[in-house]
């Protein structure tokens, strides 16, 4: 009987060694994946895609895959399904529409409701735009994208409003009135409803309209390919999805190289020839792109003082829902949801900013936050770590006061000159990285790159993105975490197919909702910049810049109160 017990146990040991055999095989495997591409879910070499063509049925692999093949938890899916459909935008009667016959500025006009009416500050004040086409018939339809805004330019004050889309061709404009004096009343078309359309269609049948390169190097020998959120057709690619997030990323591979051998990313350039000749007649920069809609009487009202009460005075409750969520007066920010203490000089930020690291993570309008800090405050001095030029990542430190500054752009789809493969960076997996605290604070945007790829790729990342903020705010629960929201930025004929402020304020409406009721801050960038008479700019001037860090300073050392 022990003859035979021995004999298990030596074939035991036997499967024991071949089982290591094989995870040692395995392993081996893994490390040398990068010299392979994918094709559906199978690692395959050229050699193999080669051979396997003339035994197998050619499938062609679906283009923009990476946010098709999601696999989304019932909340998922259904907040995924609210979301999209809390920005369906209004669409014309007829899917074609002759140029004629779509919206003209020039045409259009505003009234004011009830102009001779005693406005007091904290009234409302309604305005009726009454949209035309080019013959001067009314519109019988909604969907065109408007901005507003009231201001009072002696007083350097302003705020925007609130638009309201009939769906008649009619559009109500409800305004706060935050301050006494004259107040006049603006109204822009940024593109008509006939736009819109392209705009929609664009973004979910040309996501690659942006493309992307990577370049591969070894030794001597290099190359250059495209790159996207995911490729169509049947070549050979680099799969460089993120292990961590299921971001997924694509690259068509090099000829002779292999994926690991990639060293850097950027952005290739912009497809042209995305219009057909009657759709460009939708974007004219001095007939319907953000164009001026005139006043029909009175463009203007007389607002009398509150009686008794001081508006500044007010409580102030942070609540993203709070339309308009600030106020300019006398160039100065000033907010509806928090107590804004103005830093006006270096040495109040120093003192704000004493024993912390902040970083900032997102795009090119938070690298603004970097760079107004840096050379605002003398004893923050920055140091070179040798990064590109308006790339980064960027660091500055201030010894005496222990001040740790940090910039780090976001990942792909990063639209960025050249950007080394080592420092291309998720920033849910930084956020992971951080172990938090008091003296820890974080600021995040990310709108800008996303605004070519259909929307479900931006929510995919933004919830990578907020699992990050849950588990570090959970681990530290005083760490203090910013968000910057998108802002506006001037449009042309071609900005718009890649950058309108349409697309952007689809996707802001998709960030305030996701990142609303958890521990996070806003600081609204999108009215700092349309309330503001400055001309709208991409990256805003500095005036608006100063607005939005006082806004964030004033999380970090909130005003006792």
């Amino acid at each position: 009987m022990w003859r035979d017990s021995f004999r298990l146990q030596i074939f035991c040991l036997l499967l024991a060694v071949l089982a290591i055999v094989v995870l040692v095989h395995n392993f081996f495997q893994l490390e040398h994946l990068d010299d392979n591409t994918i094709s559906g879910s199978n690692w395959i070499t050229e050699d193999s895609v080669r051979n396997s063509r003339s035994q197998t049925t050619k499938t062609t692999r679906k283009p923009y895959c990476g946010y098709k093949q999601q696999i989304l938890s019932k909340s998922e899916q259904a907040e995924q399904e609210s979301l999209l459909a809390a920005i369906q935008w209004p669409k014309p009667l007829d899917s074609k529409i002759a140029f004629g016959q779509s919206t003209d500025p020039a045409h259009s006009d505003f009234v004011i409701v009830k102009p001779s009416a005693l406005f007091r500050v904290g009234d409302e004040l309604e305005v009726l735009v009454r949209m035309k086409d080019f013959q001067g018939k009314p519109k019988q339809y909604g969907g065109d994208y408007l901005q507003a805004r009231i201001h009072s330019p002696l007083l350097k004050a302003g705020a925007t409003g609130r638009v309201v889309d009939c769906h008649n061709g009619l559009y109500k404009v409800f305004f706060t009135l935050l301050w006494p004096g004259e107040v006049k009343v603006s109204v822009s078309l940024v593109h008509p409803s006939e736009a819109i359309q392209v705009l929609l269609r664009l973004r979910e049948e040309r996501p690659d309209r942006v493309y992307f390169k990577s370049s591969f190097k070894s030794g001597r020998h290099s190359e250059t390919t495209e790159c996207n959120v995911c490729l169509s057709g049947d070549l050979p690619v680099c799969n460089f999805t993120d292990l961590y997030t299921g971001e997924p990323w694509f690259c068509y591979k090099p000829r002779k190289l292999s994926c690991a051998s990639r060293i850097s990313h950027a952005k290739g350039g912009y497809q042209k020839g995305l219009l057909t000749q009657e759709e460009s007649l939708f974007f004219q920069s001095d007939v319907n792109i953000k164009r001026p809609i005139l006043s029909n009487g009175p463009d203007s009202v007389i607002v009398k003082p509150k009686a008794f009460t001081d508006s500044s005075r007010t409580d102030r409750a942070e609540d993203p829902a709070v339309s308009p969520s600030g106020f300019y007066y006398e160039d100065q920010w000033r907010s509806r949801t928090q107590w804004i203490h103005h830093f006006n000089q270096s040495d109040d930020i120093t003192k704000c900013l004493q024993g912390k690291v902040i970083h900032l993570f997102g795009d090119s309008t938070i690298r603004q936050w970097f760079e107004y800090l840096t050379a605002f405050v003398p004893d923050l001095v920055e140091f070179n770590l040798g990064s590109p030029k308006n790339v980064g990542p960027f660091m500055s430190v201030d010894l005496k006061h222990n001040i740790l500054l940090k910039f780090r752009c976001h990942g792909p789809p990063i639209r960025f000159s050249t950007v080394f493969s080592s420092e291309l960076r998720y920033i849910a997996n930084e956020l992971d990285g951080i172990v938090g605290g008091r003296n820890t604070v974080v600021a995040i945007t990310i709108w800008s790159h996303f605004s070519t790829f259909p929307v479900e790729v931006y929510i995919r990342r933004l919830r990578n993105i907020r699992r990050s903020i849950i588990r570090l705010l959970d681990r530290s629960p005083k760490t203090l975490i910013v968000i910057r929201t998108a802002n506006v930025q001037a449009l042309g004929p071609e900005v718009s197919l890649f950058n309108s402020d349409w697309y952007s304020f689809q996707l802001d409406s998709v960030m305030r909702k996701m990142f609303s009721g958890i521990a996070v801050h806003f600081v609204d960038a999108w009215e700092m910049s349309l309330a503001h008479y400055l001309p709208h700019n991409l990256h805003p001037n500095e005036v608006i810049v100063k607005n939005q860090i006082d806004a964030f300073l004033s999380y970090v050392c909130p005003l006792q109160t």
